[in-house]
């Protein structure tokens, strides 16, 4: 009886999997003859180790444009507020380094903008700062320029009382890190998790050969962060965009989270902690817990334990911690040029979710 029970539900597992590749191959290939974008990666991964990891399409829509591959590196935009800017956050507070209720002017007294004393970490990482400017319409002015505009921004609100999703909320926040740990972000990423999960890809500073994200003036964005306001910060890392990686790679850091903040022996995050994440007590936002979304339309209903990501060029990252399931996939939606809403690539985004989720 043994036996057949094991053998019953390896079967079941197989039949599952095979539901789910068949479910996201038909998709992928609808959504690249519908050019949402010319190719992408989808990748699942379960608390049991068991991966999925399927690719779609060429670079370009070029026909002897370079095959799409399982560890194609992509630009994944805003996927970096959450890995690794909100996680590196996590991390120092799961070790005492720093604390919700500390403010930003502890470490950035050089902020000297609205609400300079009341704004705190738990409101940066909770997305609920709102700047009175888009950091796109300031991307045209050097680095230091950009820097001031944050440093001595105008406020629309009290810090905390309205969600107000920024790219200058997780760069302050990226400073932060980079105060409290003594090394640039990107360094930072690479020692904490990059470099001890294998994720052998997943870096700040890409070779030419990825997928291009746009073409503006004649030019194709290529090997560099597609978003402008963090291309025009350059040399410097910041905390909202420019983080280049794999699925593989990131099936790594999702599996981590999945297994309660643990893998290969070592210890990232505590159980403790990751249950904010999911369940966000501080009640600060409903939209964004702690470095993460919460219950976007895009993840689907009554997906309370769901968190997730999704960056502008046409990435997503999702996990549900009760099912034990995790889910990625990069693409490069913005290619040749960006569309004008994010209604298509978020369809997409729902179906892979319900897809998997819902076959799981």
């Amino acid at each position: 009886m043994g036996n057949y029970t094991i053998i019953l539900c390896y079967y079941v597992g197989m039949e599952e999997e095979s539901v789910i590749r068949e479910k996201i191959t038909a998709l992928a290939n609808e959504a690249i003859e519908r050019e949402v974008f010319p190719g992408c990666v989808v990748g699942v991964v379960k608390k049991n180790g068991s991966r999925i990891i399927l690719p779609f399409g060429k670079f370009t829509y070029t026909p002897d444009a370079e095959n799409v591959a399982a560890e194609t590196v992509y630009d994944t935009a805003s996927l970096t507020k959450s890995i690794p800017t909100a996680s590196l956050a996590l991390y120092l507070i799961d070790r005492g380094r720093l604390r919700l209720d500390e403010k930003l002017i502890t470490y950035l007294p050089e902020y000297r903008g609205s609400y300079r004393d009341e704004i705190t970490i738990a409101h940066l990482l909770t997305q609920t700062v709102q700047f009175s400017f888009n950091l796109a319409s300031v991307a045209h002015l050097g680095r230091q320029e950009i820097l001031e505009k944050i440093f001595s921004a105008t406020l629309l609100s009290v810090p905390g009382s309205t969600y107000h999703y920024a790219n200058a909320t997780s760069i302050l926040l990226g400073l932060i890190i980079e105060r409290i740990m003594g090394v640039t972000l990107d360094v930072a990423a690479q020692s904490v998790f990059f470099g001890p999960l294998g994720m052998i890809h997943t870096t700040f500073t890409p070779s030419c050969d990825v997928p291009p994200t746009e073409i503006v003036d004649g030019r194709s964005i290529q090997g560099i962060v597609h978003d402008e306001s963090t291309r025009a910060l350059l040399p410097l890392h910041v905390g909202a965009a420019g983080l280049f990686a794999s699925v593989p790679d990131l099936l790594q850091f999702v599996f981590m989270m999945l297994n309660g903040g643990e893998s290969s022996g070592r210890q990232f995050f505590s159980r403790a902690s990751l249950k904010k994440i999911y369940t966000n007590p501080s009640g600060i936002s409903h939209r964004f817990g702690l470095g993460w979304e919460l219950g976007a339309p895009w993840m689907g209903k009554g997906k309370s334990a769901m968190i997730g990501k999704t960056g502008f060029t046409g990435s997503m990252v999702a996990l549900d911690i009760e099912k034990g399931v995790g889910l990625v996939h990069l693409s490069n939606r913005t290619f040749p040029h960006r569309p004008k809403t994010g209604d298509a690539i978020n369809k997409v985004r729902s179906e892979i979710v319900a897809a998997v989720f819902s076959n799981t």
